[in-house]
């Protein structure tokens, strides 16, 4: 007969080492997943173990043990890439959402001791993103040392679940009814032009005398030939015309400066010609268009403590900054 001392330590030994067991399961099956997400994205072993930082064996290794573990086939193989089988790509719908809320949970946790960390993946449109995002962000990391960031600029709306995004700025109103919004402030248009261009076409007075100008049309806007104005509480909407068009408030400016016309840009992308003289303000006596500036974040999961950290710094950096 054993004693019970040696009972109660054997159970002991027992539980740890069931502990052990799962804990190593748990890990197995996310090793798995991130192999087989990064792959299915990436369309290539070698590109998704280039990303995770392993062997192409072990991607290939982990994709081919959970297809072990789930019984069924999730990619198609051929010499040059990868593809999606039906249950692959139902997998890969929602696989990303639960790693995410893994690792989410595993920081909130950790990061109650250690302060914030782990990385946060951020989208915003491009010229704003360069003159304002990637800085706010360099100010909030030297507060957070222990987090690191992926920036991704494109002037198209992205799909945050698809894409892994934790947090996109967007200008202007979002309509999806999946994300959820932060309003972080307003962005104001100003109409600008070199002195050279109004020394060689005068400067307009009123909006009206916009239609004689040749206006540089930025077609990011979402109505690029139709300039709105405001005084007194009245809109004044007057229709432009120009010899360039172009998807990037930053070059409009630039053509700008270089005397081809004038622009009507939001003030973040304005601030360096503006205070060299570069570019100076026209129709002055008029208020230019203001747009909100918000943060979005996926409707439906706990936000994690780092990106509402973010947000609420955002907030704050952006009501110290002024005006954009």
């Amino acid at each position: 007969m054993y004693d019970l001392p040696f009972i109660h330590e054997m159970a002991k030994l027992l539980n740890d080492y069931l502990q052990f067991v799962r804990n190593n399961a748990l890990m197995d099956i996310t090793d798995e997943l991130r192999a087989f997400v990064t792959t299915a994205k990436t369309g290539s072993f070698t590109a998704a173990a280039d990303q995770l930082g392993v062997s192409n064996r072990l991607t290939s290794k982990y994709v081919a043990e959970l297809e072990h573990r789930l019984g069924v086939r999730l990619l198609q193989r051929t010499t040059r890439k990868v593809g999606l089988t039906p249950a692959g790509e139902d997998l890969l719908a929602r696989a990303p959402a639960l790693l995410d809320e893994l690792d989410d949970l595993l920081q909130d946790v950790s990061e109650g001791s250690r302060g914030l960390t782990g990385m946060i993946r951020v989208s915003a449109p491009v010229t704003f993103g360069e003159a304002y995002v990637g800085r706010m962000l360099g100010r909030f990391a030297a507060q957070h040392p222990g987090l690191t960031f992926d920036i991704r600029l494109s002037d198209g709306f992205v799909d945050l679940a698809s894409d892994g995004i934790d947090l996109a700025f967007r200008i202007g109103q979002s309509d999806m009814l999946s994300l959820k919004t932060r309003k972080l402030g307003a962005i104001r248009s100003i109409a600008v032009a070199s002195l050279d261009y109004l020394a060689r076409h005068g400067a307009p007075s009123e909006p009206a005398d916009l239609a004689h100008h040749d206006c540089i049309l930025d077609t990011n806007r979402r109505t690029p030939r139709r300039w709105i104005f405001f005084k007194q509480g009245q809109d004044i909407a007057v229709q432009v015309k120009g010899s360039f068009q172009l998807n990037s408030a930053r070059a409009a400016v630039e053509l700008a400066a270089d005397g081809l016309g004038i622009c009507y840009a939001p003030h973040f992308a304005l601030r360096d010609e503006l205070q060299t003289g570069t570019l100076v303000p026209v129709l002055e006596e008029f208020e230019g268009l203001s747009v909100e500036i918000n943060a979005v974040y996926l409707e439906g999961r706990a936000m994690p403590r780092k990106i509402r950290a973010l947000i609420d710094f955002a907030v704050e950096d952006i009501r110290q900054s002024g005006t954009l």
